[in-house]
């Protein structure tokens, strides 16, 4: 083998392993050709909350430390299980335990609060006795309610997380991924309440048996109005920190139809890197009709239909928004379309007759096809059907009469 040529196969081989090295360590877009953010967090996420489509991911399945975004899982744990005016009394157990340095909002042993001031507590001040009561209360004890989180995660489907506590005190076992996070904040803006407490730039906690008014702003920098960090697209949010785990953030914005949500996580600039990541997405994506309610995609005859109702045209039962790039031609995306078999009159107008299927960008957006009008049935076949029947009646007749008059 000549020397030219080991060098090729070196430096091919130097080549492959830089661009494999590369692509593990830093970003994913959906489309090269975009300007991709330059972010500090770790590890980050960002996805369509409609589609699941990612728009953005770097490193989004390496294990991560949560910090206090676990309390959106516990939150909606406590949504799904409790009534918002369930009163809860704080017991000694739930506030003992909490390491000096952590938020709290000195909640005191016999004190009575709501579930849903419980909630606020949680999720706009991340005040952690405000997550063991919770738990307590929920579970029965801290460590069952860990159980059901874990039984939840696993539910999902997620398989990158574990959890050991309710509002994420550092622990080697107390991890999650940046993709899980996503997910978890998916399932959670399922629920409206969550989405309202969530969104909260503030709360009041009027005075109860063992203690004065709490007012406190959220910890969500970003959800601020008149703030330096406010977005105004952002919908809600959850912060965290602990120092292995950096600063974490998970949140939605929504904006011009389009609902994204956005993970940070062991970073150092959590607030610009949020919004560094919204604002590539929205300028970037856009959710545009690729075609109408009641538009023609098609056109069939109906062979045994009538001859002014043959001829059937197929129109798309609703509109489909889709999440496309702004430099896309929508009018160039060619549908599949899948009709049902043995399609004959009758037919009335607005039967289904079968799927119209765009896939753009990796995903399918799929909708009925619908018939434009009613479908007759021939009546020819019928005429000739009658008419068979009218001449073998005659025929039997003529046989019988014939016959008895030639015995005759």
């Amino acid at each position: 083998m000549s020397t030219k040529i080991k060098i090729k196969k070196i430096f091919i081989i130097l080549l492959l392993t830089l661009l494999i090295l590369f692509s593990r360590y830093y970003v994913f877009a959906s489309d090269t050709s975009l300007e991709i953010p330059d972010i500090t967090s770790k590890s980050a996420i960002l996805i369509d909350n409609r589609t699941n489509k990612v728009l953005y991911s770097k490193n989004e399945n390496n294990k991560m430390y949560p910090a206090s975004t676990t309390k959106i899982l516990t939150a909606i744990i406590v949504l799904e299980n409790c009534n918002l005016n369930d009163v809860i009394t704080v017991s000694y157990e739930a506030i003992s335990s909490i390491p000096e340095g952590y938020s709290i909002a000195n909640l005191q042993v016999g004190e009575e609060l709501t579930v849903e001031q419980l909630l606020e507590l949680l999720l706009v001040h991340s005040a952690n006795d405000a997550a063991n009561v919770l738990a307590i209360h929920v579970g029965g004890s801290i460590t069952s309610f860990v159980s059901m989180m874990n039984t939840k995660v696993s539910d999902l489907g997620l398989t990158g997380s574990h959890f050991t506590n309710v509002y994420g005190l550092h622990d080697e076992n107390h991890y999650t991924t940046a993709k899980d996070l996503a997910f978890i904040m998916k399932y959670c803006l399922k629920n409206e309440t969550f989405r309202k407490i969530a969104g909260q730039a503030s709360c009041a906690i009027p005075a109860t048996n063992k203690y004065g008014t709490r007012k406190y702003n959220t910890t969500n920098e970003l959800i601020i109005p008149k703030t330096a960090s406010y977005y105004p697209y952002m919908t809600a949010g959850k912060t965290g920190f602990t120092t292995p785990a950096g600063e974490c953030l998970v949140s939605s914005a929504y904006k011009d139809n389009l609902e994204l949500i956005c993970v940070v996580l062991g970073g150092n600039s959590r607030f610009s890197d949020t919004r560094s990541l919204y604002e590539y997405a929205y300028s970037n994506y856009s959710i545009k009709n690729i075609v109408n309610e009641k538009d023609v995609v098609g056109n069939i005859d109906v062979s045994n239909a009538s001859k002014e109702t043959k001829n059937l045209d197929l129109l798309v039962s609703e509109s489909i928004p889709a999440l496309v790039l702004n430099t896309d031609n929508i009018e160039s995306f060619t549908p599949s379309l899948s009709l049902n078999e043995n399609i004959l009159a009758p037919i009335e107008e607005g039967d289904v007759l079968g799927k119209i299927t765009y896939s753009i960008n990796g995903v399918d957006y799929t909708t009925d096809v619908i018939a434009s009008h009613l479908v007759e049935e021939s009546k020819l076949l019928s005429y000739i059907l009658y008419a068979g029947i009218i001449f073998i009646f005659l025929f039997l007749i003529y046989e019988a009469f014939f016959k008895r008059k030639k015995r005759r």
